[in-house]
């Protein structure tokens, strides 16, 4: 298989085919990612042969993966959905060429890899199967995704995932927890569950902001311009979400990032998260809970 520097995957698909279809971020100037340092260039397609042979190589493995039982495919890369109609429709045509069990593709996605395709593009790429994207729209605070430069607004997210609504294209988001910065931990929270509430996840995953010194946030800490909420804060702010989402919607911390990993559906189990949490700010000291980020010396 094709695969190239760290390949990332969000924990839902462990079980999925990974498919390697680009490498790299087209945007790359998020202050806080260090995700696609390991990369000599900032994005790039795989070549349609190593495709090929990668998805012929699956087929005829004889251990491991049984091709006659992959019934999903996720394509790797920070957002491969950034790539054209025509090139999603050749990918979804040569997976369902060699491994016509598979019944659905998904991918990282940016919001902005939504806006280029029309309506009709989107609702076509569903009927090839693409569904199940996972957007990293991190927050819904306006203030911290400028800072950040995501490249994109809360009323971007909102009009871009109403397409995808409107497609019956599946989305998950990633909410990252601290980066509205120390003392807005909780604006942040109320003003992403008041976005989420307006369109429709199937899925929220926090994962907890962790800066390295090869990042660029962490040189504008170094320079006095932006401070991390602290560890018990952050507990704070993902109670704060949960209080907030109105809407049906799995809530899960479940990657290395969180100390405490934990899940749930809500409104269903909205109390029992809520008092997770409370155990955990209630008993858990800050040194304890440090002691922990220091020791995530990857992602």
């Amino acid at each position: 298989m094709h695969y190239t520097g760290t390949i990332w995957r969000p924990p839902y698909e462990a079980e999925s085919l990974l498919l390697e279809v680009t490498a790299g971020c087209t945007h790359h100037k998020c202050k806080f990612c260090t995700l696609y340092n390991d990369l000599p260039f900032k994005f790039r397609m795989s070549p349609l042969e190593d495709i090929v042979c990668d998805l012929q190589e699956v087929k005829r493995a004889k251990n491991g993966w049984n091709a006659g039982r992959i019934d999903r495919v996720f394509l790797t890369g920070a957002n491969p959905f950034v790539l054209s109609y025509d090139k999603l429709a050749v990918i979804a045509e040569l997976i369902r060429k060699h491994l016509p069990s598979v019944k659905s593709i998904g991918s990282f996605a940016r919001i902005t890899d939504i806006t280029p395709k029309t309506d009709a593009e989107l609702a076509r790429l569903r009927a090839m199967g693409y569904d199940g994207l996972t957007i990293g729209i991190e927050t819904g605070d306006d203030e911290a995704l400028r800072f950040m430069n995501k490249g994109y607004t809360s009323t971007d997210i909102i009009e871009q995932c109403r397409r995808l609504d409107k497609a019956d294209i599946h989305y998950s988001f990633f909410y990252l927890v601290s980066i509205s910065g120390a003392g807005r931990g909780e604006i942040g929270a109320k003003l992403t569950a008041d976005l989420c509430n307006k369109i429709h996840p199937t899925l929220i995953g926090a994962n907890m902001l962790t800066i390295y010194p090869d990042s660029e946030l962490y040189t504008e800490i170094q320079r006095g311009n932006w401070k991390e909420e602290g560890e018990l804060e952050k507990y704070k702010e993902i109670r704060t979400l949960i209080e907030n989402l109105k809407i049906p919607v799995i809530f899960a911390a479940m990657g290395a990032s969180n100390a405490y990993q934990f899940h749930g559906k809500l409104p269903k189990d909205r109390e029992k998260l809520l008092a997770f949490l409370d155990e955990i700010i209630g008993n858990v000291s800050e040194e304890e809970l440090q002691r922990y980020r220091k020791s995530v010396h990857h992602l």
